[in-house]
C-alpha cells in the first residue's frame, strides 16, 4: 500500500507548466490524491482532473473566503456537481477569521448551508478553519450525522476529542516546521486511526523543501514525521492513514 494525499490543488495555475508531469508522479508514487475545490470553477476543474485520471478524486464546495455571491443558484450547481461519481466530499468549507472577507455571521450562514447540502447528498465534508476553531467545532456539533476531515488541523488534542467520533484530522507540512510544537503535541495524542495525510499543494511545503512549491509526493516527509512523533514504523503510518482516507472518502 502507498500513501494518499487527501487534500491538494493540482488545478492551481502554479502547475500550468508541468501539470502532466506532476500527475504522472502522483500515479507512480501514491495510492490516490484528492483535488479540493474552493469555489464553483475550481470544483469543476477538480472533477475534470478526476474524470481524466483513475487515481484522482474530487471535492466540491466554496471556501469561507470565497463566499461572496453564494446563493441558491450556485448551491444548486454545487449539488449537481456533487452527484458526479468521482466526487467524494463537500469542501473545502468552514470559517476563516484570519483572512476574513465576510462578516462572521455571513460565514456561519454559508457554512451551515453547505453542511445541509452535504447532508442532502450524503457525502462527508472537508473543513477549513483558521482562527475560528471554537465556532467551527460548535457548528459541526449541530450536525452529528455528518462525518469528514478537518483539513490542516490547527487545534489542540482537547479540541479534537470533542469531534473525534465523526472526524479525521488532516496533517500536512506544518508538522515538519520547527515552530509546530502545539501540532506535534496534538498529533502525539490523537490516535493514528483518526489521522489522514495531506499536502495542500501548492501551499504549506514541508521541510526540507519549505519555501518552494509543494508536491503531493511530499506526503512521505509528513508520514515519516508522524512515525517519529508516535515512535512507530513508517510502514504502519502508510497503512493506517491510507485506510483512513479510503474509509472517510468511500474509495
Amino acid at each position: 500500500m502507498k500513501l494518499a494525499d487527501t487534500h491538494c490543488h493540482i488545478d492551481s495555475d502554479r502547475y500550468d507548466e508541468d501539470r502532466e508531469n506532476i500527475l504522472k508522479e502522483i500515479e507512480g508514487n501514491l495510492e490516490f490524491a484528492v483535488n479540493i475545490g474552493y469555489d464553483l470553477d475550481s470544483s469543476k476543474r477538480s472533477i475534470e482532473l478526476a474524470d481524466r485520471h483513475d487515481f484522482m478524486y474530487a471535492v466540491v464546495g466554496v471556501h469561507p473566503t470565497d463566499i461572496k455571491g453564494y446563493n441558491d443558484e450556485l448551491e444548486d450547481q454545487l449539488e449537481e456537481l456533487a452527484g458526479h461519481p468521482k466526487v467524494v466530499a463537500i469542501g473545502e468549507i468552514g470559517l476563516d477569521y484570519h483572512w476574513m472577507k465576510d462578516e462572521k455571521e455571513e460565514q456561519k450562514t454559508v457554512f451551515r448551508r453547505q453542511l445541509e447540502l452535504a447532508k442532502r447528498v450524503n457525502k462527508p465534508v472537508v473543513i477549513h478553519t483558521r482562527d475560528a476553531t471554537h465556532d467551527t467545532l460548535e457548528i459541526l456539533k449541530e450536525y452529528p450525522e455528518i462525518k469528514g476531515i478537518v483539513h490542516c488541523y490547527p487545534g489542540s488534542y482537547e479540541s479534537a476529542v470533542e469531534i473525534m467520533d465523526n472526524y479525521y484530522f488532516g496533517v500536512g507540512g506544518v508538522i515538519t516546521f520547527k515552530n509546530a510544537r502545539k501540532l506535534v503535541e496534538a498529533v502525539s495524542k490523537i490516535p493514528l486511526d483518526r489521522l489522514v495525510i495531506e499536502t495542500d499543494s501548492p501551499y504549506l511545503t514541508p521541510t526540507p523543501f519549505r519555501g518552494k512549491r509543494n508536491h503531493p509526493i511530499y506526503v512521505e516527509h509528513i508520514a515519516r514525521k508522524i512515525a517519529e512523533i508516535k515512535e512507530i514504523s513508517y510502514e504502519e503510518v502508510v497503512r493506517v492513514t491510507t485506510e483512513n482516507a479510503k474509509k472517510i472518502y468511500g474509495i
